[in-house]
């Protein structure tokens, strides 16, 4: 598929997700959020952009992770943990801090046309399902290379947001098809669902892996912070 054709399934695909998103109902199961900085898994921590931030994901995840951290272990590389749970706040202020940026670098696009293209990779607020506990953004660490590996549109830890992202695109290094499939498998083999426009970010249980998993509902809802 060339990539034009492979853009547009994508973005159809995405769009009729959403449609389908809102029939899906929420059955909480109140697994507990669990910091995996209290594992003892071998994982890399990308800092973040909140002060004392945990890695928060639901207590369900944890066996999976430390799962996919093991496999990687065997073939001297390390997984990279770069945002778990966020708070309504943590998520505004990424949305703001990119919406900046965006703005930086196309200064003559319309405000609502800006808004809806940084919206198309960084949810708003009230939209993430960074929110519920059950979405994971990753990467892999190359031990022996002594470096993040290479995934088509990032420089060690930053990423360029593009359709480049789109988990299969089909113009990218052999390299970096070959590291996004790595990474993929490793969360599908543990029941995640990729998401259709960032091949970091994974979600298991929310409204979003209802969708494509078929299932008729969800298990986690939001997550507000107790204060």
């Amino acid at each position: 598929m060339n990539v034009k054709a492979y853009c547009k399934a994508v973005e159809d695909e995405d769009r009729r997700n959403k449609l389908l998103s809102s029939s899906i109902r929420i059955y909480e199961n109140h697994s507990p959020l669990m910091s995996l900085m209290d594992t003892d898994f071998n994982l890399i921590f990308e800092p973040s952009i909140s002060i004392d931030y945990m890695y928060l994901v639901r207590k369900d995840l944890l066996e999976r992770i430390g799962r996919i951290s093991k496999k990687l272990d065997a073939q001297n590389k390390t997984l990279i943990i770069r945002s778990a749970w966020r708070s309504f706040e943590h998520q505004k202020f990424l949305w703001d801090e990119k919406f900046e940026f965006f703005q930086k670098l196309h200064p003559g696009k319309p405000f609502i046309q800006a808004k809806e293209m940084v919206s198309y990779f960084v949810a708003p607020p009230t939209k993430s399902m960074h929110a519920t506990g059950g979405a994971i953004d990753a990467l892999i660490y190359d031990v022996t290379k002594g470096c993040v590996m290479d995934f088509g549109t990032n420089q060690g830890l930053e990423i360029n947001l593009s359709e480049k992202c789109y988990p299969y695109y089909p113009d990218i290094s052999e390299e970096a098809k070959k590291n996004r499939s790595l990474l993929i498998g490793l969360f599908e083999n543990e029941g995640f669902v990729c998401d259709l426009k960032e091949y970091w970010h994974f979600d298991y249980g929310n409204i979003v892996w209802a969708v494509e998993k078929g299932k008729k509902y969800a298990f986690y809802g939001t997550i507000f912070p107790i204060d």
